[in-house]
C-alpha cells in the first residue's frame, strides 16, 4: 500500500470514529448517592479531653453530642467501616493513625448473598463511642459506598472530630497508656475539661453483656457439616462467616447460656472476641473449665475467648499499657497444629487489651502456641497431646476483616476436627510442642529484640 492510500486509510479511519456513540464510563461510585452534593456537617467545634489533661481542638461530624470513653488508637490504614462495627471496641473513642478516613464511604450493611442473618460489616452497628481522625473525606467513591462517614455517624449518634494532630495523641497513649477521655461538641467544647472523677470507665462494666446475643439463634441451620456452638462475646460477623462457608450449623447463645446443659447436641464449642475485661466474666471461665475438664469434643477460642480459656486453664489475665489494635501484628509459632507450622512468623489483625501472662510453668495440660514478636505477650494456648484434650485459643483474629488472612485456615482446621475428630480427617491435635513455658520467655526475649 501506498503512503498516500495510508494517510487517506487513517482519515477515513478518524472521521468514522468520530462518529461512533462510544460507551460511557461507569461511575465508581453509583450516581444515585450524595457525591456530588454531598451532607456536609456544620462547622461546629470540638474538643477531645483526656483524662491525663491534654486537650485536642478540632471540628465537628457525625454526631453533635458528646460522649464518654476510652481513648485508644488502631494502626489499621483500611477497613475504617469493620473496626468501627467491631463489638471489641464498645465504649472506646477509635483514634486512627491513618491520616485521611472515609475517602471510600460506607457500604450497606445487607446480608451478603449466601450468609442470611448475618450482616456485610461486622456487626449491625457502629459499636465505637467516638472517632478521632487527623482528616476526614466528605467526598468518597467507591462502587458499593451509600453514604459517607459523617452521615453513617450521624445516623447511629457517634460523634467525630477531625484536624486533629492524630501523630501526637497516638505517641501519648503509646507512652502513658490507653486513657479515658470525653469528646465535647458544640457549647460543650467551650466548657472546661470534665474532672477526673467525671469520666466513665467502660472496663469497670460488664460489656461482654451489652455486645452479646440476648436470645440463642441458628445460622445456616440445613448445614452438611459439623453443629458447632458459638459462646457470643460480642463476635464479629466474619468468624460467622467463616464457620457458615465451611459447612458448619452454628448456634449462637448468649455470652451467660449454660452450655453444659446442652453440650452434646454439638460437635465442638466456638468461644468468640467480645469486649472489656475478661475477669468480669468468670462465671462463663468457671463453666468453660467444666466443659474441658467433662466433654472430649473441639474448643476453639478468639480473642476474649481466648482470654476466658486461659482463665478456665488456671492462667492469669492482665491488662497491657495500650493493647494491640491493627492489622500487622507478627506473631510467632511455638507448637504445629494443623495449617500452623511451629518456627513460623504469621502476621495477624489484632483488637485487645488484654492478654495471658506468659509464666515459666505453664498449667499442666496445657502449652504457649503463639508469641507476639513485638511485645512477647500470649498471643496462643494449646492443649498437648498428653492431655487428651483438642483445645485451642489464639489472640488475634484468623478471620481478620480486615486485615491478612494468614491464619484464615485454623478455621478449616477446626470445622475438620468437629466433623472428623479422632477418625484420622483431622490434624489439628498438636502433634508436636516445640517449647514449654520457660522456653517460651526465651523465645520471646529473643523474638522482642530481633
Amino acid at each position: 500500500m501506498s503512503i498516500a492510500r495510508s494517510i487517506n486509510a487513517v482519515r477515513a479511519l478518524k472521521s468514522s470514529s468520530s462518529k461512533l456513540a462510544l460507551p460511557k464510563r461507569n461511575l465508581a461510585t453509583p450516581v444515585n448517592t450524595n457525591l456530588y452534593t454531598p451532607v456536609l456537617p456544620a462547622k461546629i467545634p470540638a474538643v477531645l479531653h483526656l483524662k491525663s489533661g491534654q486537650s485536642y481542638h478540632g471540628e465537628n461530624f457525625g454526631s453533635e453530642n458528646s460522649k464518654f470513653g476510652e481513648t485508644v488508637f488502631s494502626t489499621s490504614i483500611t477497613s475504617y467501616t469493620d473496626s468501627m462495627t467491631d463489638p471489641s471496641y464498645l465504649g472506646q473513642i477509635l483514634v486512627f493513625t491513618s491520616p485521611m478516613i472515609g475517602n471510600y464511604g460506607v457500604p450497606s450493611n445487607a446480608s451478603p448473598p449466601g450468609f442470611p442473618g448475618i450482616p456485610y460489616l461486622e456487626s449491625e452497628k457502629i459499636q465505637c463511642t467516638g472517632v478521632v481522625v487527623s482528616d476526614v473525606a466528605l467526598k468518597y467513591s467507591h462502587y458499593k459506598a451509600v453514604e459517607s462517614l459523617h452521615e453513617w455517624c450521624k445516623r447511629y449518634d457517634v460523634p467525630g472530630i477531625t484536624g486533629v494532630d492524630t501523630r501526637a495523641i497516638t505517641s501519648l497513649l503509646r507512652d502513658q497508656g490507653t486513657t479515658l477521655g470525653r469528646l465535647a461538641v458544640g457549647d460543650e467544647s467551650l466548657k472546661p475539661a470534665p474532672s477526673a472523677g467525671e469520666f466513665w470507665d467502660p472496663s469497670a462494666e460488664n460489656l461482654v453483656a451489652q455486645a452479646s446475643t440476648k436470645q440463642p439463634y441458628v445460622l445456616n441451620p440445613e448445614g452438611k457439616g459439623p453443629k458447632i456452638a458459638l459462646l457470643d462475646f460480642g463476635t464479629k460477623a466474619n468468624i460467622l462467616r467463616s464457620l457458615v462457608k465451611r459447612g458448619a450449623v452454628v448456634t449462637v447463645l448468649p455470652w451467660d447460656y449454660d452450655f453444659n446443659s446442652i453440650r452434646d447436641q454439638f460437635d465442638g464449642l466456638f468461644l468468640s472476641n467480645g469486649p472489656g475485661d475478661p475477669k468480669q466474666i468468670m462465671e462463663t471461665a468457671l463453666r468453660v473449665r467444666e466443659t474441658i475438664d467433662q466433654w472430649d469434643k473441639p474448643i476453639f477460642g478468639i480473642c476474649m475467648g481466648h482470654q476466658v480459656l486461659g482463665l478456665a486453664a488456671g492462667l492469669e489475665a492482665y491488662r497491657m499499657t495500650f493493647g494491640n489494635r491493627g492489622h500487622n501484628q507478627p506473631v510467632l509459632a511455638l507448637a504445629s497444629s494443623g495449617s500452623i507450622n511451629a518456627g513460623r512468623v504469621y502476621v495477624t489483625s489484632q483488637n485487645h487489651q488484654y492478654a495471658l501472662k506468659l509464666t515459666e510453668d505453664f498449667p499442666e495440660g496445657w502449652a504457649p502456641f503463639f508469641i507476639n514478636c513485638n511485645d512477647s505477650s500470649v498471643e496462643g494456648i494449646i492443649s498437648t497431646p498428653e492431655s487428651g484434650k483438642r483445645v485451642w485459643g489464639v489472640q488475634f483474629h484468623p478471620e481478620s476483616a480486615g486485615g491478612p488472612l494468614d491464619t484464615i485456615e485454623m478455621f478449616t482446621d477446626f470445622v475438620n476436627e468437629c466433623q472428623f475428630g479422632r477418625s484420622g480427617g483431622s490434624n489439628m491435635i498438636a502433634g508436636e510442642v516445640k517449647i514449654g513455658g520457660s522456653d517460651a520467655k526465651a523465645a520471646a526475649e529473643i523474638s522482642a529484640s530481633a
